[in-house]
């Protein structure tokens, strides 16, 4: 059977499905993913023993409770701060747009940024991402930001952003990490207006 079902509790007593599943790719570290439904995706290393599964739910249920607390203190209120500070810190303040928000309808993105019509100017970030880095989301929201000031993933456009943001390679990185570990590719996690995300035409 592909996938093995398992309940955990959170601290609120709450039962959180995790649906196990063993991934040849995966040979040290197990990884888990919050499904839309609510539901937890937890793939393990192929030859993982049974019996260590027991140990590694209650550190899923502990990293999910931790997790839940880092996301319910990013709130849009937030998200809009940070973008300020990362205007005003890294791009001198140059960068304009007229709202900022998270959103839970992105499927294959985690990023995009509206060009134009009654929407231009709107910016919105994947909640998926809550739970990532603060130097991760920062990065997302500078890359969108540029956008403001590049409609493509121009070599200026990387430029730009590569000298403004300083994490900007180490930020590409663990995309490419995190998307590798879910099954997808780099144009999956960006998006830029009226295309799909496309890597840097600069680099191999």
């Amino acid at each position: 059977m592909e996938y093995q079902r398992y309940q955990i509790r959170n601290k609120q007593g709450e039962q959180v499905i995790v649906n196990l599943k063993r991934d040849k790719r995966l040979t040290k570290t197990s990884r888990w993913e919050r499904l839309p439904d609510g539901s937890l995706l937890l793939r393990i290393p192929y030859r993982l023993p049974r019996y260590r599964v027991a140990a590694l739910l209650e550190q899923v249920a502990s990293q999910v409770d931790k997790a839940s607390a880092v996301r319910a203190r990013r709130t849009d209120a937030e998200l809009h701060q940070r973008a300020e500070r990362i205007n005003h810190k890294y791009f001198k303040g140059k960068l304009q747009w007229n709202n900022i928000r998270w959103v839970s309808n992105m499927q294959a993105r985690i990023g995009s940024c509206t060009r134009g019509g009654p929407t231009d100017g709107e910016i919105r970030i994947s909640d998926k991402i809550k739970g990532w880095p603060d130097w991760v989301i920062d990065y997302v929201i500078a890359h969108e930001l540029m956008h403001r000031k590049y409609p493509n993933h121009s070599a200026a456009f990387w430029n730009d952003l590569q000298a403004g943001y300083p994490l900007t390679e180490q930020a590409r990185g663990f995309i490419q990490g995190m998307s590798f570990a879910a099954g997808r590719v780099l144009d999956d996690d960006l998006e830029e207006p009226s295309q799909a995300f496309q890597d840097n035409p600069n680099k191999s």
